[in-house]
Formats: C-alpha cells, sequence, structure tokens
C-alpha cells in the first residue's frame, strides 16, 4: 500500500525545509505556524507543534480553546465547515498537507480519526463498517476484505467480542464496541496516524478502560493524538501534553508542551500549573 510521504510526495516532490531553528526530531506530524478561522472569527493562533512518530500525544485546556479545531486540522477536516480557513503549515513526511495538489480525501485515508461519539454506519454491518474505507476505494475481494477486517478488529480489540456478529448492524454494539469498531475501521485503510477527538467521553468508566488499553497498545505501530478533558487520562495514556488556552480575544494558543510526566509535576508555565491544579478551567 502507498504511504502518506509517498502519496503526498507524488504530488509535491520538492521538501519543504523547516524553519531555521527548528530540532531535527523524528516527527510524525509537524504543525508550523497554524491558525485557524470559523468565518471570521479565529479560533487558533499560531501554533507550532511537533508530533512524535509511534506516540500518544495528549492536547489538554479548558473548553473553548481550540483544542478540537487544532485536531481537525492535521487531516483537513477543518475545512469541511463551510467558511473555514487556515494558514500555516501542517508537515507530514516534510510535505505540507495543505499544499494545493494533495487529495484531503486521500490524506484522510492516511490520517485517520475518531470522534467524540461513536459513529458507526447505521446501514452497515459490523463487517461492512470495518472495511468500509478499503470498498470506498475500490480495494480488494471479498476474501482480501474478510482478512482485513478480522484483522483491523483484533487490532481494536473486539474481534472476539463481535466475530459471531459480523452480520449484525454496527449499531447493535455497545457504546464502547461502537468505538472500537470505528477505531477498527480507521486502521483497516494502515493509517500513518490516528487523531482521537475526546474517544472516551461518552462512555462507562469501563468501556473507557478498554479504550485507554487499546491506546497503549497501538502507540506501538501509529502515532496517536487524543484530544482529552480529562487529565488523569492524559498522564494514563500518552507520551506527551500539550496545554492550549484561549486568550483574552478568546483565541486559543498553545501555551506549552512537553513529556507528560515533565509537565504534570513541574510545569514550565504558570498558567499551565494553574489549570492542572484546578485554579480554574
Amino acid at each position: 500500500m502507498i504511504r502518506t510521504k509517498e502519496l503526498i510526495a507524488e504530488r509535491h516532490p520538492e521538501p519543504v525545509a523547516p524553519p531555521p531553528g527548528q530540532n531535527d526530531v523524528e516527527a510524525g506530524l509537524r504543525v508550523l505556524e497554524l491558525s485557524a478561522w470559523y468565518g471570521k472569527t479565529q479560533a487558533i493562533r499560531g501554533v507550532t507543534l511537533d508530533i512524535p512518530d509511534r506516540q500518544v500525544t495528549a492536547i489538554i485546556g479548558p473548553s473553548g480553546c481550540g483544542k478540537s479545531t487544532l485536531v481537525r486540522c492535521l487531516n483537513r477536516m477543518h475545512e469541511v465547515v463551510p467558511g473555514a480557513r487556515t494558514e500555516g503549515q501542517v508537515l507530514l513526511g516534510g510535505r505540507n498537507i495543505y499544499d494545493p495538489n494533495v487529495d484531503p480525501v486521500a490524506l484522510r485515508r492516511f490520517v485517520g480519526m475518531v470522534f467524540q461519539r461513536p459513529n458507526p454506519f447505521p446501514t452497515m454491518s459490523v463487517f461492512e463498517n470495518a472495511v468500509a474505507g478499503l470498498k470506498l476505494a475500490g480495494k480488494g475481494n471479498r476474501a482480501f476484505l474478510a482478512e482485513v477486517a478480522e484483522r483491523s478488529l483484533r487490532r481494536a480489540a473486539l474481534w472476539d467480542e463481535v466475530k459471531d456478529k459480523l452480520n449484525s448492524p454496527g449499531t447493535s454494539l455497545s457504546g464502547g464496541q461502537q468505538q472500537r469498531l470505528c477505531i477498527a475501521r480507521a486502521l483497516a485503510v494502515d493509517p500513518e496516524a490516528l487523531l482521537m477527538d475526546e474517544p472516551a467521553s461518552a462512555l462507562d468508566p469501563i468501556a473507557t478502560l478498554r479504550i485507554e488499553e487499546l491506546i497503549r497498545e497501538l502507540r506501538e505501530e501509529i502515532t496517536i493524538v487524543i484530544v482529552t478533558h480529562n487529565m488523569q487520562q492524559a498522564a494514563r495514556v500518552s507520551d506527551q501534553t500539550a496545554f492550549m488556552l484561549a486568550g483574552d480575544d478568546r483565541v486559543g494558543e498553545l501555551v506549552e508542551v512537553g513529556e507528560t510526566r515533565g509537565l504534570f509535576t513541574n510545569p514550565g508555565d504558570r498558567r499551565t500549573e494553574d489549570y492542572i491544579t484546578g485554579r480554574f478551567g
């Protein structure tokens, strides 16, 4: 299968050089001076962030600080909103995903997304949901799709629970199972990165634990970005944490980013410390 780097390289062969002074890290994604608007309303401003490859990056901050907007910019879902626009760059393999020659639909198959509420396709079976992305791309016969469905459902820690229900509607599963089915659907196209926007906020504690266990398992294979209001969850599952905050003008900015344990125990910015200790937010 063509990897994202190769897909973008074919469309935009000249690599984009990092800015002067930028560390040459092994970045899964690199965000450079990214700003985003909804119509005339600015949501985030000047975000620069390296997201390490094959690690979990958590994005925390109070409601309205632009966390979800930032994540949606990482696979160009933000531009789906009428009137939305961005400035800046998001680099994947040194290529700017906002280059006009990049196909955003193709990009989203390689930078997948899981939303706050489980959203299996209601008219499709468990099996059909798991391979929906491949079928949409016109890839594979029934035997190939069956192989990918099983592999993806196993990677999502769901196979043993649904192997006898593959022809049942995806919506017949429990909430936690539906969310893992959505994760399996994203994994089926073999993405390089997976974006998760509050993936457990609508789930009970047991289902939340399963999602967290799954994130820890997948971190060995894939770059993961998770938005969460739950700071304990961020501490449990992430390698790196980024803290965002909206200023007096209500525009979200990146305040601080660092190794998760260090940021939670010894933050470098007073605003981060105030948020973590519950003084606001």
